[in-house]
């Protein structure tokens, strides 16, 4: 049994929801990308995170977002020790291994942009002092819906440093029910989840999912998938180049997934929505139409010729 599947069986004992978008997220690990959930409150993002986290025995860590959440909340601050005569410093909840960024969009910008430093270069600097995260570092935010009261646009530039905009959604009536029935006879399966996977599957999963090829003609058609937004008559702000290359790394993990050595353009095909959207803006006339950013990138899609 491969990563993928006995990663996928472990969760699906405690999350019920969408699988597809489960997989995005387990292969985002994978390829050491950052997501983010546009989620409604209840939607089992919390949950999700946890179960991850248990299968591959890695540290967990959650932020609540508020608008009076400070820089130094999440980070740590220096705290003088009158007895030692000097400043020592408290770690904050960024030094773990899985971080839940939760309801991200309810902050004030200075405060999500504490993650930035972080989420691009997998450090911090605090008091002028650099501080290393841990190797596998990777961030999970949930933003509520920008319609929402109380919140705030995420900056751009780190919208940009998020692989893939995603969510899960509600259950269904049957998955629900089920879920009726576990809390009624008061079982906690998350508790009872135990690591499937060690960090060396980890580590060779991801090499191998490097060694998967990628002709170039399909790098070809990641760059014209991305430069498109930049052309596009509705498109005010195009995708940056971050874009293609999480297309593709993103692409050969599902490759990896699937048993395959190669990418096939169907794979780049069904991640450029979740990978492009939330890194372009629209302008203000065709935002206030009813239409958004995913179903641009998708006439896109279908404008452009798919390789043999």
């Amino acid at each position: 049994m491969n990563f993928y599947n006995k990663i996928i069986n472990n969760i699906k004992q405690v999350i019920k929801g969408n699988q597809t978008t489960i997989k995005y997220i387990v292969s985002a690990i994978i390829a050491q990308k950052h997501i983010l959930l546009e989620d409604f409150p209840g939607t089992g993002k919390t949950t999700l995170a946890k179960a991850i986290s248990k299968s591959l025995n890695l540290d967990f860590n959650r932020i609540q977002f508020t608008p009076d959440l400070l820089p130094s909340d999440i980070m740590g601050v220096s705290i003088y020790n009158a007895q030692k005569n000097i400043f020592e410093f408290h770690k904050g909840a960024i030094f773990t291994t899985i971080l839940l960024a939760d309801e991200i969009n309810r902050a004030a910008p200075r405060t999500q942009s504490a993650l930035l430093e972080a989420m691009a270069e997998n450090q911090v600097t605090i008091d002028g002092k650099k501080h290393i995260l841990n190797d596998n570092f990777f961030v999970i935010a949930t933003q509520n819906p920008l319609e929402m009261s109380g919140t705030y646009p995420l900056p751009e530039a780190q919208t940009d440093r998020f692989s893939m905009r995603l969510s899960l959604g509600y259950l269904s009536q049957i998955q629900e029910i089920s879920l009726l029935s576990e809390k009624e006879e008061n079982s906690n399966k998350l508790n009872e989840l135990q690591a499937c996977l060690s960090q060396n599957d980890l580590d060779l999963a991801r090499n191998q999912a490097k060694t998967v090829f990628i002709s170039p003609e399909l790098k070809a058609y990641i760059v014209n998938i991305v430069q498109s937004t930049r052309k596009h008559k509705d498109i005010l702000i195009g995708a940056s180049p971050r874009a293609s290359i999480d297309l593709m790394d993103l692409s050969k993990v599902l490759a990896y997934f699937d048993g395959l050595d190669f990418v096939k353009p169907e794979y780049i095909y069904e991640l450029s929505p979740f990978v492009i959207s939330h890194r372009i803006k629209l302008n203000s006339q065709i935002k206030y139409s009813g239409i958004n950013e995913s179903q641009v990138i998708k006439e896109i899609l279908k404008k452009i010729p798919i390789p043999n």
